[in-house]
């Protein structure tokens, strides 16, 4: 792989990108045409097209990481494992306009290994909110404590494929149902009535705790 040789020490700068702005986000996957051009050029040693691949899906391996309810550090380490992988295969991708399929498959496998080698460790829960909240009036303060604490404990009585699926569809910018697919081990075509399944339950998790009316306020 001396091709690439130049490029491993981008690689721990990888593992801290999350998810593009709404704005970034907006614009889209870049085309297929121009995935496959990008793979081609990094796996020739062009660090920019390497680059140009982390920025594309970066995110998207981080979603998936979190997906998985994976904690910052834990998620950093499997998005660096992901990128090696990709690193050490890059001039093997037999469908380089599928590299974000792949990712998001590799990135699964690397989940799964980091739950299964600290499966005693505390990870990610849901009592611990994913980013500060901005300052409010005392009412609204409450009123959202609430709601926020009611979404929590019914999302948490989901099964653990229901809140994975609707972590990733929640991330921000959403990764393609493909990516989506690949990295939870399920059709594509699933993947919409899967969802109202498990919006269905939530709503009757709300509904049994009497808090449903929350969300409507």
């Amino acid at each position: 792989m001396s091709a690439v040789a130049s490029i491993p020490a981008g690689i721990q700068a990888t593992t801290n990108l999350k998810p593009r702005s709404s704005a970034d986000g907006a614009r889209g996957r870049a085309s297929g045409t121009r995935i496959t051009q990008l793979v081609h050029a990094a796996a020739a040693g062009d660090r920019a097209a390497w680059d140009g691949l982390v920025e594309e899906f970066a995110g998207m391996v981080w979603s998936v990481a979190r997906a998985y309810r994976l904690g910052g550090a834990d998620a950093s380490d499997v998005s660096q494992a992901t990128w090696l992988r990709l690193l050490e295969h890059l001039g093997q991708i037999r469908e380089p306009a599928s590299v974000g399929a792949w990712l998001a498959t590799t990135a699964r496998r690397e989940c799964l290994r980091v739950l299964s080698e600290s499966r005693r460790r505390v990870l990610y829960g849901d009592d611990t909110p994913e980013f500060p909240s901005c300052d409010a009036s005392p009412g609204d303060a409450v009123l959202t404590s609430e709601r926020d604490d009611a979404l929590r404990r019914a999302f948490s009585r989901l099964s653990e494929s229901d809140q994975a699926l609707l972590r990733l569809l929640m991330a921000d910018p959403r990764p393609p149902y493909e990516e989506i697919a690949q990295a939870l081990s399920m059709p594509i075509g699933s993947i919409g009535p899967t969802r109202q399944r498990a919006l269905e339950r939530l709503r009757r998790e709300l509904a049994k705790q009497g808090t449903l009316s929350l969300l409507a306020d």
